[in-house]
């Protein structure tokens, strides 16, 4: 049975032989798989059965463990998650076969540290192919939300850790709209989000690292065309503050907050695999044109988050309120 996803605006065919990897793959796709497409897939995602390698032989090595031949790639062990992969591209679309095939310390992995082990396969699996032909279609990936907050539409960027997830959270509960929790991708005006479940600390959900649980995104939308770009950082006194940045400082802050992001730590080895494998698309995203068009063209503010029950985005970033908060 196939499943399709809508993701990084990209329509995404699943399909899964193993069944276990089926219910790893429904949880990292949040409740937002269908049944069928909103559109003609780009990419096609096949899991198979087997446990026999992708036949490389006459194939020029790429680099250890990874060979291409005629635009196709095949690589072992992606992402050290235990799946070999096969890659191969047509004019409009990307297809992408995985074989759960581990060395003993992957098969371990999976065992003794499993939430670990699903966000790595549901990153090689699903997120990363998606990211990658994104980036064939000049998107970048950042690690950042949109959302909509008053009447303000704002891009949202901040270091791992410092209550983003928790505040769009509380955007979204209040009535705003999000592209997602984590991760996006932008051409520079337009973000779509990353299909992905939220995962913030405080509630009841799924376990996962860092102390954080899981749970799905309510009021998610497809993609969003920002008004304003709000750097996230943490108040020392316990107050809410807001303050205009320049657009050096808050792309400075939108291109390292992505690079440092956990969530994309291997992601960048593996679309420039992907990349030199295929010969389609940039080695490496144009992150920093994205970032600085971004800057340049929106008004740019650096939000020093309170204690819990601080204003939203709402109150502090409302084009007619602002100048109270300055």
């Amino acid at each position: 049975m196939t499943s399709f996803l809508f993701t990084a605006g990209e329509e995404l065919a699943f399909s899964c032989g193993p069944p276990w990897v089926s219910a790893l793959v429904a949880e990292g796709a949040a409740g937002a798989f269908s049944s069928s497409p909103r559109s003609q897939p780009s990419i096609t995602i096949s899991v198979e059965d087997a446990r026999t390698p992708f036949r490389v032989a006459g194939w020029k090595q790429l680099s250890r463990g990874a060979w291409h031949r005629s635009g196709a790639l095949v690589a072992e062990n992606v992402c050290a998650t235990g799946f070999d992969m096969h890659l191969a591209c047509g004019e409009d679309r990307a297809e992408f076969t995985f074989r759960w095939r581990p060395p003993v310390r992957e098969r371990a992995a999976r065992l003794a540290l499993r939430s670990r082990f699903h966000l790595l396969a549901r990153a090689a699996l699903i997120q990363y192919p998606a990211l990658w032909w994104a980036g064939t279609r000049g998107r970048v990936p950042l690690h950042a939300s949109a959302c909509t907050s008053g009447t303000s539409t704002s891009l949202v960027t901040g270091p791992s850790g410092v209550g983003r997830s928790t505040l769009i959270m509380a955007e979204v509960a209040a009535g705003g709209r999000s592209t997602g929790d984590n991760l996006a991708v932008s051409d520079g005006t337009t973000v779509w989000g990353l299909v992905e479940p939220l995962r913030v600390t405080g509630i009841e959900g799924r376990r996962m690292p860092h102390g954080r649980r899981e749970i799905s995104l309510g009021n998610r939308c497809d993609s969003l065309v920002p008004t304003c770009l709000a750097v996230l950082d943490r108040s020392s006194t316990g107050q809410p503050s807001i303050y205009t940045c320049s657009d050096q400082v808050a792309a400075r802050a939108l291109i390292a907050n992505t690079y440092m992001a956990g969530e994309l730590r291997r992601y960048w080895a593996f679309a420039a695999s992907c990349a030199a494998g295929t010969g389609i698309g940039p080695a490496h995203p144009p992150l920093t044109d994205v970032a600085f068009g971004h800057a340049h063209r929106l008004p740019c503010f650096l939000v020093r988050l309170g204690a819990p029950g601080s204003p939203l985005l709402a109150t502090m970033i409302d084009e007619e309120r602002v100048g109270a908060w300055l």
